[in-house]
């Protein structure tokens, strides 16, 4: 991978694995081994339990709730415990993808998703970002420990992978390291074809379906906004993108290359799909000389808005219900479909007729989906071959030295960005301080005018005159708190201010004994016990 994590938070993470009752993984005493890329591979040992009944559900939630009433009781403990920003997940670099496929989230369940995970005892907000070439999973924990557990633990229950195999493959960055993967995935930087284009539309679309839904919640909503702002600037700043290649177009050099090279432009193409992947496709042969390519699709209105773009290779549409008779007709065949299940089996390509010898009497699926639209069996078939997004690694090797060279530019945009993001979340620690300080110096305020008009009495003043003596109270109380509020107040662009104003706001803290930190926990706290009752 391209991106880099330290090493001393790496070793955090494995840390708040242990905590978490984690068992390390075979052959590591303190923490696994780091793979080539950066990331630390962590174990976590869960169960899969099977569907409870009424009662075990009733059973669950109570447990749930009395869990929240004893972290409440603890809270000064975890004052310690900052709300961690967390990525937990698994990619194309760390996972086969039989194992990605089961994780996979359609994107229509993203908001089902991100509602359970907030649903969790110790996470307040999430994000979830499935694709072809990784599920991740991002989120604010009130306690890092329990909130990386339940996390695990709910990946596991939903993808059915027993935790032997699922602790092997899965990363988690905490706070700076997760911000940084993020930008460096929305920028490209963490993609198997170095600097696409499409990651980015991805990353937006979360935004989106955020916002469509009730929101991502404040942290990861601007964290998700500044990763699209970083990759933005990496491509426009940076040549990343000349040269680059989308998956589609990776599927497409595979393909060709797979192909004797005097029979490349004459093999009959099939492409089963005519989403935003498969429409990339067409266009990609198209532009390396194809003349002409059958699309199968549901309805014939994509298949006619492809045609319509691309005049330059004949388009022929057939529908779902022919898809076999036109695999018999098709040298290769592309498959990008949001299926659950397989659409070629064993069985479909023996039923197959094999293709001209000049092919060398292999069929080829090239099979960008993820789950996947082609069972890896078809192998097994004497005339057919499989390629899966893993495949396509073959493709991007190319030019190596080049990537890199690129990666290490766009790293200094991501810096930037990531230092303009921690210091917004940084100053966003003064908000609770400010609150409480005007709430604190307002209760003065109405206690004092209340003791000033009873000794004056309530005969003795016309309305215009308590008017006059509440604006004068606010009015003293209003020109006290400006010097101090204003010292508090800071957009985080300038790391001397920042600094300063945080020192100004745990100065406040001491002096009044505002105790915001704990405040803020015990708010958060109390709001998910109520969340939780009210589920019962």
């Amino acid at each position: 991978m391209m991106a880099s994590t330290s090493t001393a938070s790496a070793t955090a993470v494995a840390g708040a694995f242990a905590a978490a009752g984690a068992n390390r993984p075979r052959g590591s005493a303190a923490c696994p081994r780091v793979p080539a890329g950066g990331r630390r591979r962590l174990s976590c040992v869960v169960r899969c339990d099977a569907g409870p009944g009424a009662q075990a559900q009733a059973a669950a939630k109570a447990a749930s709730v009395a869990a929240l009433e004893q972290f409440k009781i603890s809270a000064d403990r975890y004052m310690k415990e900052k709300s961690s920003i967390a990525v937990i997940g698994l990619s194309v670099h760390t996972a086969p993808v039989e194992m990605r496929e089961k994780l996979a989230i359609a994107e229509e369940l993203w908001p089902r998703a991100v509602s359970e995970l907030t649903n969790l005892n110790h996470i307040e907000e999430a994000a979830v970002l499935s694709t072809c070439n990784r599920m991740e999973i991002y989120v604010v924990a009130l306690s890092w420990n329990r909130g990386i557990r339940e996390i695990v633990d709910w990946m596991s229950k939903k993808s059915g992978i027993p935790a032997s195999e699922l602790r092997e493959h899965l990363f988690m960055l905490r706070d700076s390291d997760a911000t940084r993967h993020l930008f460096e995935v929305s920028s490209g930087l963490d993609s198997l074809v170095l600097g696409e284009g499409q990651i980015l539309a991805q990353v937006k679309q979360v935004v989106r379906s955020g916002q469509n839904n009730g929101g991502l919640g404040k942290n990861i909503d601007r964290m998700f906004k500044d990763a699209i702002t970083a990759g933005k600037r990496v491509r426009s700043e940076t040549n990343i993108s000349c040269g680059a290649v989308s998956v589609s177009s990776a599927a497409v050099e595979l393909a060709l290359m797979k192909l004797p090279k005097s029979e490349c432009l004459s093999a009959r193409m099939l492409l089963i799909g005519a989403g935003k992947m498969g429409r990339l496709v067409a266009k990609h042969l198209a532009a390396k000389g194809c003349k002409k390519v059958v699309i199968v699709n549901r309805s014939v209105e994509r298949v006619d808005a492809i045609r319509e773009e691309m005049k330059g290779i004949e388009i022929v549409y057939r529908p779902l219900t022919e898809m076999y008779e036109a695999a018999a007709d098709a040298d290769v065949v592309f498959t990008s479909t949001s299926s659950e299940s397989p659409l070629f089996t064993k069985e479909h390509a023996e039923a197959l007729p094999p293709v001209s010898g000049a092919l060398g009497g292999v069929r080829l699926f090239v099979d960008i989906s993820v789950p996947r639209n082609v069972s890896a069996c078809v192998s097994d078939v004497g005339h057919a071959r499989v390629y899966n997004v893993d495949d396509l690694k073959e493709v991007v090797e190319a030019n190596k030295e080049d990537r890199i060279r690129k990666a290490m530019e766009a790293q200094t945009i991501i810096s930037e960005e990531l230092k303009r993001f921690e210091a917004w979340r940084d100053s966003m620690e003064t908000v609770p301080t400010i609150k409480k300080l005007r709430s604190y110096a307002d209760r003065i305020r109405a206690s004092e005018l209340d003791k000033c008009l009873q000794k004056i009495g309530e005969d003795a003043l016309t309305k215009k005159m308590r008017k006059s003596i509440e604006q004068l109270s606010t009015g003293i109380v209003n020109r006290l708190l400006h010097g101090p509020l204003q010292h508090l107040r800071c957009d985080g662009t300038d790391s001397r201010t920042l600094d300063e104003t945080l020192e100004n706001m745990h100065a406040l803290n001491r002096m009044f004994g505002l105790d915001t930190e704990k405040a803020v926990m015990e708010q958060k706290i109390k709001t998910k016990v109520e969340k939780q009752q009210t589920q019962n």
